[in-house]
């Protein structure tokens, strides 16, 4: 992915304005995990979100219960397309068992367990895309407690296993779900050295109780940041919206349309050099999608309707 060059002026002149910027709170309490402060950067309404709650300690493991722009309507949710069948094409030279044989993804599951205790590092303010940011948040939690960062780091498990199966190199932004970070920037750049195909940011929401469903977030356009991304990331997160539809997943009623938002806010998604989308997979705070997110059983349907969703992205 070619880079811009008026993309590292304004990186430039943003690294030394960044210094002048003391940014706080704690935000994402619901995703997107970077949605805790509105950047001043145009961006559509985000919904309300509920206040940031404490990750639990390393113990506290869930248990199995008995924003060119987006089309503002895009098109309902029907049957997803199957996917293509490998071709001859360079890209697509793998057999029927192993689609995915030479393409990188990079999972990034958002927040990290230790964050509310390093205030300050994930307090500093980085480039999110031509204007600062904190580096992270604490995310948000469950009533029982469970953090969506260990939410977000058992999905990504889940939904790496499935895609090592289908030949995929998979990568991640962290290695467990322990300590802070990393920042919001770093985790695009993970992203860009790798030279992945696709970035998927994966979180859960924290908003009003009575509000469920998923909705996935793509980059609107900020010409020299994703006028290069921003295209390709739509038709990604059609893709990913489509198939968690079909695994039976509610799409949001409360954010987004059909299951689709468009931020210009968030720094993992500004910062990309790859198509990139950030599912919030569901309302941590309503009782029925906690319930779902937090079981074994919730989390492989949600894994295989996105490995799904990788493939018919990656042979559409």
């Amino acid at each position: 992915m070619a880079h811009h060059g008026r993309r590292h002026a304004c990186r430039s002149t943003l690294a030394a304005a960044a210094l002048l910027v003391v940014v706080s709170g704690c935000g994402m309490a619901a995703g997107p995990s970077e949605r805790g402060e509105r950047a001043a950067v145009a961006r559509q309404p985000i919904a309300g979100t509920a206040p940031t709650v404490p990750s639990p300690s390393a113990s506290a493991e869930p248990s199995v219960p008995a924003e060119p722009s987006v089309p503002a309507e895009p098109s309902a949710p029907a049957e997803p397309s199957a996917p293509a069948e490998p071709s001859a094409s360079p890209l697509a030279l793998a057999s029927s068992d192993a689609p995915l044989a030479g393409r990188i993804v990079v999972l990034d599951p958002g927040h990290n367990r230790d964050n509310g205790r390093y205030p300050s590092e994930i307090n500093r303010p980085v480039d999110a895309g031509g204007f600062p940011k904190q580096c992270n948040t604490t995310g948000t939690a469950t009533d029982s407690g469970v953090a969506e960062s260990t939410v977000n780091w058992l999905l990504a498990l889940a939904l790496r296993d499935r895609l090592l199966a289908l030949g995929a190199d998979v990568q991640l932004t962290r290695q467990a779900d322990e300590g802070w970070g990393p920042c919001i920037d770093e985790r695009a750049a993970i992203a860009n050295r790798a030279g992945a195909h696709l970035l998927l940011s994966l979180h859960a929401d924290g908003a009003a109780p009575g509000a469920r469903g998923f909705h996935v977030i793509t980059p609107g356009l900020i010409e020299g940041w994703t006028d290069d991304i921003a295209a390709d990331s739509q038709r990604l997160a059609i893709a990913v919206r489509d198939a968690l539809v079909a695994a039976g997943l509610p799409t949001s009623d409360y954010l987004g349309e059909q299951g689709i938002d468009v931020r210009r806010d968030l720094g993992t998604l500004n910062r990309a050099d790859v198509p990139a989308v950030m599912l919030e997979a569901g309302n941590l705070r309503n009782a029925d999608d906690a319930a779902l997110l937090t079981s074994d059983q919730g989390r492989r349907a949600i894994a295989e309707g996105l490995s799904s969703a990788v493939v018919a992205f990656l042979h559409g």
